[in-house]
């Protein structure tokens, strides 16, 4: 069982305290990891473990009770956890969306769906299935892949294309099929057991159905409509800044392990142990200072009461290079220490092992990937980005 975390401890109310939280589970994290790569999920005392550091709940406003971190101090729990096991980190990075989520729906309706704070969704975000608008709300049916976090959540978010009177409604400005994100309740969703991958393995990322589920129109969003909620985290791209924190975790605990393994082997004066460390350090610090600087600059203009119209081209544009990048890095990084290490990382009791399939497997998503460049090199030359919400960018969807 976890003891890293009282189970029984207040919740905590404040970014301090969450982050340190999160801190003191790290060590009980890697010395799960194992188990929890075999299980191909968490465990239910991990989850309970993750709840208890106030994760999920880290993104909802003080209205609602939350501490309302902001993304910064978001990024450096995600960073915190995945110090101690990526795929846990990843889970809790999804599963904290909750209450981000939040912002896009009525006040009065969060308050209903999620009585208590430390609630997780899990689900994808891109349309996989088809909502047949009826009255009251849509009807949804479909399947979808990389359900991260779905084996534990309370909640489960869906993309669906839509439809009225059974036919397909257009998009934005009347161009391509209309789209909508709809929320329903981890008891509507089958869980499919497909999750048999290079890494991440116990993200428990599988795929999932719901069948002919009536959907209320008060559990559906739009990224482009927020309801509720003011500042920085009232923003279409919000669920996406945290990200990064996965990598930089996983990026540090290898830096970390390589640098202990060295000293413990008495190579501390070996030139080609010294070069590597040193150039994965390098890229490690100007990784993470873009990181937290593309974020920083973010939340100065937003608190200043300005937009993301307010950010300079450039500006908007290191927010998901700076993401991609970290993922690209970590695998970097992760590669080189892996053949620092030569023979004894091959073995799978070597963290260095689980760490390459794992961050081979997460930049494998969409936002480690060249669609990235081509969105911010669209916008940096006044082109048309293929992912928009990347940037911030959204367009009235109905």
């Amino acid at each position: 069982m976890m003891t890293a975390v009282d189970l029984r401890e207040a919740a905590p109310s404040t970014a301090a305290e969450i982050l340190r939280r999160a801190r003191d589970l790290a060590p009980a994290l890697r010395e799960r990891a194992d188990e929890i790569e075999r299980a191909r999920r968490l465990p239910p005392d991990v989850v309970a473990a993750l709840r208890a550091t106030g994760v999920f709940r880290m993104g909802f406003a003080r209205d609602l009770g939350g501490p309302e971190l902001d993304s910064i101090a978001q990024t450096e729990v995600i960073e915190a956890l995945s110090y101690g096991d990526p795929a846990a980190g990843w889970c809790a990075m999804i599963g904290s969306d909750t209450g981000l989520y939040a912002a896009f729906l009525d006040r009065d309706v969060s308050r209903r769906m999620f009585p208590s704070l430390d609630m997780a969704t899990a689900g994808l975000l891109f349309p996989g299935g088809r909502a047949d608008a009826v009255d009251g709300g849509w009807r949804l049916t479909g399947r979808w892949k990389f359900g991260s976090g779905v084996t534990h959540a309370d909640w489960v978010v869906s993309g669906a294309f839509r439809f009225r009177d059974g036919v397909p409604e257009p998009g934005p400005g009347g161009v391509g099929q209309g789209s909508i994100l709809l929320m329903v309740p981890r008891a509507d969703v089958e869980v499919h057991d497909t999750w048999h991958t290079t890494g991440l393995a116990g993200s428990g990322s599988c795929d999932y159905t719901i069948t002919d589920v009536f959907v209320p129109a008060e559990h559906t969003l739009y990224f482009s409509e927020v309801r509720s909620g003011t500042g920085v985290l009232a923003q279409p791209e919000v669920h996406m800044r945290n990200m990064p924190g996965v990598a930089l975790g996983v990026a540090r605990a290898a830096l970390d392990h390589a640098r202990e393994t060295a000293l413990a082997a008495g190579r501390a004066e070996d030139y080609r142990t010294q070069t590597i460390l040193a150039d994965c350090e390098a890229d490690f610090a100007a990784t993470r200072h873009a990181v937290y600087g593309a974020l920083r600059r973010q939340h100065q203009v937003l608190t200043a009461g300005g937009t993301l119209e307010d950010l300079t081209a450039l500006e908007r544009a290191a927010l998901p290079l700076s993401r991609r990048h970290a993922f690209r890095t970590a695998r970097s990084i992760v590669t080189r220490l892996y053949d620092l290490a030569q023979t004894s990382a091959i073995y799978r009791p070597s963290p260095l092992d689980r760490w390459l399939r794992d961050t081979a497997t997460m930049c494998q998503h969409v936002v480690a990937q060249d669609r990235i460049l081509q969105t911010a090199g669209a916008h940096l030359l006044g082109a048309r980005p293929s992912f928009p919400l990347a940037l911030g960018i959204t367009a009235v969807q109905r």
